[in-house]
């Protein structure tokens, strides 16, 4: 392999599916706009199923759209459908697909205490605020996301025990990955309310596939069809899909990579769910800084071709029994 730096080319990406019109979900139910929650009035779960934590990320959004047009309502406990950034996802343009992530910063790195509490404002941070009332009431969270390159569908599980026996309960992707997130913030998986030991309640993060492409919606229903029958909040006439056996392989992510500057490139355009079997491998250059494989059967985990300073550029992964 070239001990060379390879600058990725942005490809032109295609849009496959369409973003749903939201406006009858707009107001919800819940005093929280853009929250609907379905109440079985039995005892049960509550469970909240979120998308478009990042604008642009419409799959979770035509998935959740499509239940509850079909009228889906737990036969036990909550169900809460929730479209957690409006003011991002308003932005989308399939033209310029890429361009409504979010409006001032990632919804998903700012679910920490001393950030939600804190004297900072933006939409991204204001509307944390406005769903935590919600998240704080939920026994499970399902938050259903895409991926913007190339890569096989995967359910990340946080490193608490419990998001694994989740995914499990799921499941579906075939692939788990268990892991600590990311450098630049926490995730809502990450919330404190699903990662201290001293709860029980429990949040997933499903990479459904890539961002505009169909088999990514079906995805996305595959692990809400598995959550709900999993959990038994649903009949056998619900408006879900069932999801197929499938043997599930768990990794544990062993090293995250971050891009500290514009240098950072890898050798080749490395796609996620990959392994690779030998150990020292190169995967990427930063100045003359190499990044290699610190074990054999390395799963390269949603690599980002195109990193940005002080975010992930990878996270590499083994299998576990």
């Amino acid at each position: 392999m070239p001990n060379s730096q390879t600058t990725i080319p942005l490809p032109a990406f295609e849009v496959h599916i369409s973003a749903p019109d939201l406006y009858d979900w707009r107001d919800g139910n819940t005093g929280i706009a853009g929250v609907t929650t379905r109440d079985s009035g039995k005892p049960g779960p509550h469970v909240a199923l979120l998308s478009i934590t990042h604008g642009n990320e419409i799959a979770g959004a035509i998935a959740l759209d499509r239940l509850l047009r079909d009228g889906l309502v737990p036969t036990t406990g909550r169900l809460s459908f929730v479209f957690c950034n409006l003011s991002a996802y308003d932005r989308f343009d399939p033209a310029h697909p890429t361009a409504s992530r979010f409006v001032d910063e990632d919804l998903n790195r700012i679910w920490d205490e001393a950030v939600l509490d804190g004297p900072r404002h933006s939409i991204e941070l204001n509307r944390a605020r406005e769903l935590r009332p919600l998240i704080d009431t939920a026994e499970v969270v399902l938050d259903i996301h895409s991926m913007l390159w190339d890569a096989d569908p995967l359910m990340l599980c946080g490193s608490a025990s419990r998001g694994r026996d989740l995914a499990r309960l799921i499941g579906a992707p075939p692939l788990i990955v268990a892991d600590d997130g990311h450098a630049n913030g926490r995730r809502i998986i990450d919330y404190t309310r699903f990662t201290d030991p001293d709860t029980t309640w429990s949040a997933n993060l499903v990479e459904a596939g890539q961002h505009w492409q169909p088999s990514t919606v079906a995805t996305a229903l595959d692990c809400i069809g598995g959550l709900l029958r999993g959990l038994g909040m649903v009949g056998p006439d619900a408006p879900l899909t069932a999801v197929l056996p499938v043997e599930q392989r768990l990794a544990e992510v062993t090293q995250t990579i971050t891009a500290s500057s514009s240098t950072f490139a890898f050798v080749q355009p490395w796609r996620g769910g990959q392994v690779i079997p030998e150990r020292n491998t190169l995967l990427a250059l930063e100045g003359e800084t190499e990044f290699r494989t610190p074990h054999d059967d390395c799963l390269l985990v949603m690599p980002s071709l195109r990193p940005t300073r002080g975010h992930t550029a990878v996270r590499l992964a083994r299998f576990v029994s």
